[in-house]
């Protein structure tokens, strides 16, 4: 039988294809271990590059982390839409069905991006996760119809983004328990639950503008 000759890397690429490759390699190292457990020699064996090319592009592995983790965040932006049209229970489901891929196919590097007391978290990590966060609390504000939230609505959001992260890491350290279908329509549930308990509580500043939200999100399942 022959050996089969290891795929080697192009030694020449534009500066963006370099950095990209050095990225995605160190994602698909988060794929096997831990983002803390990875050395520039890993990277460095995983893109087939020199360790002096690696200095080209990342001072550190440390900043090599963020860029990796700032791809994840920004996929999640990326991909993570609320269509205008069809019920919103459906959209909500597709929505989290996106987020649940992207969360599945980063697994390690996802969990390193929201805890904040891995040995990578720093204010550049923290302000990826924000980003995210503030995404689709916008995303479901447009969705509502209520461009100022009250601020009870704002929170109840929020508390449910929080949700979602936190069920995902959960669902993740579990070897993806309770199945996707049932976490998916769980949280969906919990959107809504949340919103009609705050329509009940809420009589402060902007309550009667954000009324609309509990409405919009229910008369559409």
């Amino acid at each position: 039988m022959m050996a089969t000759t290891p795929t080697r890397s192009p030694r020449r690429m534009t500066p963006e294809a370099r950095r990209a490759q050095l990225v995605s390699a160190a994602l698909d190292l988060y794929g096997r271990r831990s983002p803390e457990e990875v050395a520039i020699e890993d990277v460095t064996r995983a893109a087939d590059v020199s360790r002096a090319l690696f200095y080209r592009y990342f001072s550190s592995m440390e900043e090599l982390h963020v860029a990796a983790l700032g791809s994840v965040a920004d996929e999640l932006i990326e991909r993570v839409a609320l269509p205008a049209d069809g019920p919103l229970a459906e959209q909500l489901g597709e929505a989290l069905d996106v987020f649940l891929d992207v969360v599945q196919r980063h697994g390690s590097a996802y969990v390193a991006l929201l805890r904040s007391g891995s040995v990578i978290s720093t204010g550049a990590t923290d302000a990826l996760v924000d980003g995210v966060r503030d995404h689709i609390v916008d995303l479901l504000c447009v969705r509502g119809g209520v461009p100022g939230p009250s601020r009870l609505q704002l929170m109840t959001l929020r508390g449910w983004v929080a949700l979602v992260e936190g069920s995902a890491l959960s669902w993740l350290e579990a070897d993806r328990e309770p199945d996707r279908d049932r976490l998916r329509g769980w949280l969906v549930e919990q959107l809504f639950a949340m919103l009609a308990v705050t329509v009940r509580c809420d009589d402060g500043p902007g309550a009667q503008e954000g009324a609309t939200m509990p409405s919009a999100f229910g008369t559409s399942r």
